[in-house]
């Protein structure tokens, strides 16, 4: 019985796994960087054009092939303690890494494909057993369905699903023009032109705050994945949790009520009373359906004409 628990025993993680794509020259890595305490996997060399205000407090691994990945999540966790977030920029290019690790100089077959997928999922996995946030930085693709095009995140079609199932947030960044203004926008809901996952109600279009002047200097923190993404999903995740605290403390006083139904007497006065509790979500139907089991338990019968209960009659 120890693997079984009930739900406000589980724990709940506290860190955010997502994707921010577009095209380029958005500010992606940029944008990626605003999450807390940073360290960026550069797999696109990416980096040196990144502004260096941006990049104040931000430690870099300038990676040349795969096995240097293995070795910094092998090694002793100590050195990577001190991060909240790891940056993967860009996804497309470390799938890239991937499959040169995984195949050499020749193209991929569809026997290779497991292992690729799989060493991916190593590697998402070691960067979860970190409990760290991770970002993913993409280039932005697009598809075709029917007459419409649809902007995805660059990246191979047999590893996409794969990658975008693991996800927590998928936001398209884009530059908008608004009565001749031009700002950065977000998204991560999912709509007609681009692909999205947005698993905390995050508002439909986001703003992307430009904090640099004329002279490339910066005018504000880089925080905007911290403040507008990260801690309102870990609210959200907080305000499940307490939710679902209620419900079973709810359930657990509603089933020991039911436990000390005796008889028929005890049992109308319950029914009575079922709906003077503060019901939460689906207590009231986990409610009916505890009673029902308990009233067939101790064999009650049921008068339709006055709608109470009454005690079985003992045997002949």
């Amino acid at each position: 019985m120890g693997l079984i628990k009930k739900s406000n025993e589980l724990v709940i993680p506290q860190t955010v796994k997502m994707m921010i794509y577009g095209q380029a020259g958005m500010g992606k890595t940029t944008v990626a960087l605003s999450a807390p305490k940073p360290l960026l996997l550069d797999f696109d060399n990416g980096v040196k054009r990144v502004n260096l205000a941006h990049l104040e407090n931000v430690d870099i691994v300038q990676v040349d092939n795969w096995k240097e990945i293995q070795q910094l999540l092998q090694q002793d966790q100590a050195d990577l303690a001190i991060y909240q977030t790891i940056v993967v920029d860009t996804i497309g290019k470390m799938m890239d890494y991937i499959i040169t690790y995984c195949c050499g100089t020749r193209q991929p077959q569809i026997k290779d494909w497991g292992r690729i997928n799989q060493e991916f999922t190593w590697f998402t996995r070691a960067l979860s057993s970190l409990n760290k946030h991770i970002v993913f930085v993409a280039h932005r693709d697009s598809r075709k369905e029917g007459d419409e095009t649809v902007f995805i995140p660059s990246l191979r079609e047999k590893s996409y699903n794969s990658i975008v199932t693991e996800l927590d947030l998928l936001g398209y960044l884009e530059m908008k023009s608004e009565r001749g203004v031009q700002s950065r926008t977000i998204t991560f809901d999912p709509t007609s032109r681009n692909d999205g996952k947005n698993t905390c109600n995050l508002p439909s279009v986001m703003q992307v705050p430009t904090i640099l002047n004329s002279k490339a200097e910066p005018t504000a923190p880089n925080t905007f994945i911290t403040e507008k993404v990260i801690n309102p999903y870990l609210t959200m995740l907080d305000v499940k949790a307490e939710e679902r605290r209620k419900y079973d403390e709810l359930i657990d006083a509603i089933t020991e009520d039911i436990n000390n139904i005796t008889d028929a007497q005890s049992a109308n006065d319950f029914a009575a009373r079922i709906k003077d509790y503060k019901h939460i979500g689906s207590s009231m139907a986990k409610a009916r359906s505890l009673f029902g089991a308990k009233v067939k338990e101790l064999g009650l019968v049921y008068d339709t004409e006055n709608k109470t209960y009454t005690d079985a009659e003992p045997a002949a």
